[in-house]
């Protein structure tokens, strides 16, 4: 079980290998139509992992980072199955390191994804992550469109 690091400058629409194992595929591309320097690992690469998974991500930003509100739309085999919406900068007392980031700075992040709280049956799911710099969600700073693969259940 392994995780794949990434480091270049993505072609918009072309889609990026994160990771495969036994029981899981992951990929993702952008969903806007500008290259991106960005990178982003995931660990351990399986749906059945009853840890925590370790994201780590690098991004250069194209604006500040003062207000980020990040928003999660999932898919479970065509239907919409999940929506969650979190803003982690308001600019006032912000605990996330990523709050705080100019444009053009190198943004290094570290955190926890708990897969232990979820359990994927097995199909076929599509997530995408939108960040905006504004409340009314009009202002993108960046998308992803990840697909992720589970092929058997938990269960």
């Amino acid at each position: 079980m392994f995780g794949l690091l990434f480091f270049i400058l993505f072609a918009p629409g072309v889609s990026e290998f994160l990771c495969t194992s036994s029981d899981l595929e992951m990929s993702y591309t952008f969903c806007d139509s500008t290259a991106h320097a960005f990178t982003f690992n995931l660990t351990p690469c399986s749906a059945m992992n009853k840890s925590v998974w370790k994201a780590a991500l690098t991004w250069i930003p194209r604006n500040d980072i003062h207000f980020l509100k990040i928003v999660f739309h999932v898919w479970y085999d065509g239907a919409k199955a999940f929506l969650w919406k979190e803003l982690l900068c308001s600019g006032a007392d912000d605990e996330y390191s990523v709050c705080g980031t100019l444009k053009g700075e190198t943004l290094v992040a570290e955190f926890d994804i708990k897969g232990s709280r979820l359990n994927f049956p097995k199909g076929d799911y599509i997530v995408v992550v939108k960040g905006f710099s504004d409340d009314s969600e009009n202002n993108m700073l960046i998308c992803l469109n990840f697909t992720m693969i589970v092929k058997q259940d938990v269960f």
